[in-house]
């Protein structure tokens, strides 16, 4: 028997946390963060608070079902804080049980655990590369399948056990045309199709969206046809995005030296993603620069200001997150924002009130200096319902557990599975936070 720990990420987006049980052996892919929980509070840092306090918040996930556990393996999908940013908290639960990821996912994990100031991560931390098989224990292996997200180096989790395989797919979208290069890895998951796959743990935050994500080359599209052409005569440019999303800030950086600009990348988050990719050989800078202490960004912001028309900042804030750098510049703070600027949203608004709130009152800020709004040059990350439908019969899996959203997504996820011939109850299971799926052989 299987079975499947839904610890985080089954109530909400974020947390994600989800933990896979064999003959008393456990492996735990994702530890996340559910980063509103935190930001909701004032005078709250993370870094220096324990998990009972985190998970009181309902910041992090509650993994006291696990404290008994052989765990023998973490695998961590991909780089984005609502899946490694609990690491700190939550791995030194488990001394010495390894952690296993893509090279730059496990070196934003070490990131992370360098930060850490309450815990020390002694937890080793291995890099493992597309396709590679790492037996855990008697028991189990696991396997990262190349995929495409708004991440690098992401993929899905395989646990592979004598009844079949469990493959988490949190998150993904199917890219032909990625800018960076990379493509899913069809031809495995093919394979995995017909060896057998027992559970299929489907992320859902897109499957109400009655269509196929768009690739990443369309939101490129996107900013070149804005930013190339006559009547763009602002002087001052302002664009924001994801740290994390190479591939746009690459195509930011070429929109930049293409204009004849600078760019030039604002913030420690900013510098953190890029500086790691640049490492990898994942993001060219050419052209382009990131400050990231608070008198190297004074300092450049000066100069930018002086001369607007030669720049391209990059920043951090598309949320509306307090104390991110365009939050800072709409509260007249650090650069004088004005009706000959022009600021860029290429980040779509992450589903939650808190979320939604803060953009909207950014974006009531921006308005109330005549800047000019330019919203929604952007494609999501995350599967819509065609790929989620593709995924389905790629895999042919016996049973579905939907996760990566709150109650009515994850429904959506099973209304698509019984469109796929799958029934609730029976072969999909809608779980919640804290809860166990216990898959028959």
């Amino acid at each position: 028997m299987i079975k499947v720990y839904t610890l985080g990420g089954y109530e909400e987006v974020g947390k994600n946390m989800t933990a896979i049980e064999y003959e008393n052996e456990v492996v735990i892919i994702d530890m996340g963060i559910r980063l509103d929980r935190v930001l909701i509070h004032e005078d709250v840092n993370f870094q220096q608070m324990n998990s009972k306090e985190l998970r009181r918040l309902g910041a992090i996930p509650d993994d006291t079902a696990l404290r008994d556990k052989n765990v023998v393996a973490i695998a961590l999908s991909h780089g984005h804080l609502d899946h490694i940013g609990a690491i700190t908290k939550l791995a030194p639960h488990y001394p010495n049980v390894p952690l296993y990821g893509t090279p730059y996912t496990i070196k934003l994990a070490k990131n992370e655990a360098r930060s850490e100031r309450y815990f020390e991560v002694k937890n080793p931390m291995y890099e493992t590369q597309y396709g590679e098989i790492v037996q855990v224990s008697e028991n189990l292996a696991i396997e990262f399948v190349q995929i495409t997200h708004s991440i690098p180096q992401s993929a899905m989790v395989v646990v592979h056990t004598p009844e079949g395989a469990v493959v988490y797919a949190c998150d993904y979208k199917f890219d032909n045309h990625n800018p960076l290069g990379e493509k899913p890895d069809y031809k495995r998951l093919k394979e995995l199709g017909k060896e057998g796959v027992k559970v299929l743990l489907g992320e859902s935050t897109r499957v109400a969206q009655p269509t196929k994500t768009p690739s990443e080359t369309v939101a490129k599209m996107l900013l070149e046809d804005f930013f190339y052409y006559d009547g763009m005569d602002a002087d001052g440019l302002v664009a924001t995005t994801f740290a994390s999303h190479i591939a746009r800030l690459q195509e930011l950086i070429e929109v930049a030296n293409n204009m004849g600009r600078q760019a030039v990348l604002i913030g420690r988050s900013l510098s953190k993603y890029t500086g790691i990719a640049k490492q990898l050989g994942l993001i060219k800078m050419k052209g382009a620069k990131a400050v990231r202490s608070p008198a190297a960004v004074q300092k450049t912001l000066r100069e930018v200001s002086q001369a607007r028309d030669k720049y391209l900042l990059i920043v951090t804030g598309h949320q509306g997150e307090p104390g991110a750098v365009l939050t800072r510049m709409a509260n007249g703070e650090m650069y004088d924002l004005g009706e000959r600027d022009t600021v860029v949203f290429s980040a779509g608004v992450i589903p939650n009130p808190l979320n939604v709130a803060q953009r909207y009152a950014l974006e009531t800020k921006l308005g109330m200096r005549n800047v000019r709004l330019v919203k929604d040059l952007h494609v999501s990350g995350h599967a819509s319902r065609e790929d989620h439908r593709y995924l389905i019969r790629l895999l042919n899996p016996e049973n579905i557990i939907p996760a990566h959203g709150d109650f009515r997504m994850l429904t959506h996820y099973a209304e698509l599975a019984e469109e796929e011939g799958y029934l609730i109850g029976r072969d999909v299971f809608v779980s919640r936070n804290g809860y166990m799926v216990s898959i028959k052989g």
